[in-house]
This record gives structure tokens, C-alpha cells and sequence, in this order.
């Protein structure tokens, strides 16, 4: 019963660090792309925003799997699942840019598709 216990645990541990390293590390690429676009043109901003998007999840889920947050086997899925979350994010963010509030609540999402994806390799697996 212990044993099961500190393996949730584990997993529950994982899973909130999996988040935040996807999370935080993709809203840091999405600023640096939409700094960087926006020099270039304000269509530039989106196009940037997007591009710091992807590369942000593809990077914060390559980082993860080297720090051993998920299985290699998960890659693929998780990948999949963080960049539906981005694109989930983006379309609320582009929606709701009146207020910082929602755009930046948002970011969350990529986090949370991660780990929906995470998941479901596991259960594929099993």
C-alpha cells in the first residue's frame, strides 16, 4: 500500500513538473517570437507568436524526456498533445486580447495537453 503510494506520488510529481517545464518554457518562447516578429512587422508579431509556440513545446518536451518526466516511448504523444494545447491557447489569447488576464491564463492549456497526451500513451501502452 505504501509502495502504490509513493509511486502516485511520483507520478503526481512528474506530472506538475512535466507542466511547468512545458508551460513556462513555451510562454518564454512565444514572448521571445512575438519580440522578435514584432521587429520585423505587427504580422510579424503572430507569425513569431507562433513560430516561438512550437519550437517552445518541441524544446520543453525534448527537455523533459531527457530529464526522465516521461518515457521515450510517450514522446511522439505528448509532443502532440502540448502543440494541440498551443493551439488551443492561441486561439483563446487571439480572442480575448483586451485584458492580459485570459491570454496569459491560457498558456496553461499547452501544459495541461502535455500531460493529456503523456497520458494516453501510458494507457495506449498498457
Amino acid at each position: 500500500m505504501a509502495a502504490n503510494r509513493s509511486r502516485i506520488a511520483g507520478m503526481v510529481l512528474k506530472n506538475l513538473l512535466l507542466f511547468l517545464l512545458v508551460s513556462g518554457l513555451d510562454a518564454g518562447c512565444i514572448l521571445l517570437g512575438s519580440f522578435m516578429g514584432h521587429s520585423i512587422s505587427s504580422i510579424g508579431l503572430f507569425a513569431g507568436a507562433i513560430i516561438g509556440g512550437f519550437v517552445g513545446v518541441a524544446a520543453a518536451v525534448w527537455l523533459a524526456a531527457r530529464l526522465g518526466l516521461l518515457d521515450h516511448a510517450g514522446y511522439g504523444t505528448t509532443l502532440l498533445g502540448g502543440l494541440i494545447g498551443f493551439i488551443l491557447a492561441a486561439v483563446i489569447a487571439v480572442k480575448n486580447l483586451h485584458g492580459p488576464l485570459i491570454p496569459i491564463a491560457s498558456v496553461g492549456l499547452i501544459g495541461l495537453g502535455a500531460i493529456l497526451g503523456k497520458t494516453v500513451s501510458r494507457k495506449n501502452a498498457a
